[in-house]
């Protein structure tokens, strides 16, 4: 929706920055949202926390010179509020409404924009020499990992919008980025493979069994087979070759971590889907189990599933990071221990909307549709939407 313009007020409007949003949500501080956007948007797409509370008022309520008592009613009197919307413009005009009418209201700095920008670094407690650090995209639940031994790094499922930060964290941590590893064609992101290949020179690798997706990229990459290895130091990462979200996905292991992908979540499982749609979805869903079956519930217990995505319902480990031990998950989700019949047909059941703009993400990725960097940061807005189920599936 394109904002018209709006009149100017006498006011100065206090913002807020994103990251100081989520470290007071991160507190459990009571927070209340105003939110300018449609309904439609606030419910797809909103910021939640276990003590936000929301308020769903679009931003053209309030440009009548009358305003309707009604749009107070919901308004906390006595204590500040942050309201928002799609990019900022909007949001700053109606808090300043609110000021002049003795709110205490605040805005947030660039909308849901700006909270898209998020990203955060923990690292992970493993068994093994090398360091890996999850990066945490709060708005729609993306993660990513960095693995660094010695001089060399690789970037796991790295996102384009954040590309140079891969690099710069690679290199305070005394090492160069030499890999950029997919664990599949993503519907949710765009993926920074090859802004890393085009802009650092850091060697690009996919998957090989996802190159019948149809890749067409005009810049060099390596592919990698199941059982394969990428070496970085000391460390290995081999490729098993997992399928079931997708034909080409794959999860990556170093040493007690497996970077499951889209594969296994630590609340859920993949939805079967988004490759050859509803009517390729039971097969998938039959591929999926067994890749879980054979592939990755086979390891030790103690190994770290380290996700390509994480919901409002997942719950991170003690060190931060949104992961969990496999044995934590055959004990709390019942999907992974069902027989293959009924683990198909609980999935297809309750399967949530799919991502937005999957499509243009998908053909965006294998390189058969450009988008400029403006649009890549558009089209991956809002929620992930890549599990089973937007309900935990952990009990």
């Amino acid at each position: 929706m394109t904002v018209p313009d709006l009149p100017e007020l006498e006011v100065d409007v206090p913002v807020i920055e994103p990251e100081t949003l989520k470290a007071r949500i991160d507190e459990g501080e009571p927070l209340t949202i105003l939110d300018n956007r449609v309904p439609s948007e606030h419910e797809d797409w909103r910021i939640d926390g276990e003590n936000v509370s929301h308020v769903n008022i679009p931003y053209f309520e309030f440009l009548d010179e009358e305003l309707d008592e009604s749009l107070f009613e919901d308004l906390p009197e006595d204590e500040e509020f942050v309201v928002l919307c799609a990019k900022g413009h909007s949001s700053e005009y109606v808090a300043g409404l609110l000021i002049q009418e003795g709110y205490d209201a605040v805005a947030l700095e660039r909308g849901m924009n700006g909270w898209a920008s998020i990203y955060e670094y923990t690292e992970l407690e493993t068994d093994g020499d090398a360091l890996v650090a999850q990066y945490q995209r709060p708005s729609s639940g993306c993660l990513a990992y960095l693995v660094v031994d010695g001089d060399e790094a690789a970037v796991v499922d790295p996102l384009r919008y954040f590309a140079d930060e891969y690099v710069a964290d690679a290199k305070a941590l005394g090492a160069e980025l030499k890999y950029a590893v997919d664990t599949h064609i993503h519907a949710d992101h765009i993926s920074g493979v090859r802004t890393l290949v085009e802009e650092h020179g850091v060697t690009g690798v996919i998957p090989e069994a996802a190159e019948d997706r149809g890749v067409d990229y005009d810049t060099p990459y390596e592919t990698i087979a199941d059982g394969e290895t990428l070496t970085v130091g000391d460390t290995d990462i081999e490729a098993i070759h997992t399928p079931g979200h997708t034909t080409g996905m794959t999860t990556y292991k170093v040493d007690n971590v497996l970077f499951t992908g889209d594969g296994l979540f630590i609340e859920s499982v993949a939805r079967p889907d988004l490759e050859d749609g509803d009517e390729g979805a039971p097969d998938a869903a039959g591929m999926l189990y067994d890749s879980l079956q054979e592939r990755v519930l086979s390891h030790d217990d103690d190994a770290i599933v380290a996700s390509a995505h994480f919901s409002d319902a997942a719950i991170p480990a003690d060190d931060g990071s949104y992961t969990a031990t496999l044995g934590e998950l055959k004990d709390t989700m019942d999907a992974l221990s069902m027989p293959k019949d009924e683990f198909v047909e609980f999935i297809l059941s309750d399967m949530p909307p799919r991502p937005a703009n999957y499509v243009d993400i998908i053909e965006t990725n294998l390189g058969v549709q450009v988008s400029d960097d403006d649009r890549a940061f558009e089209l991956e807005l809002g929620p992930n939407n890549c599990a089973a189920s937007n309900e935990a599936l952990t009990n």
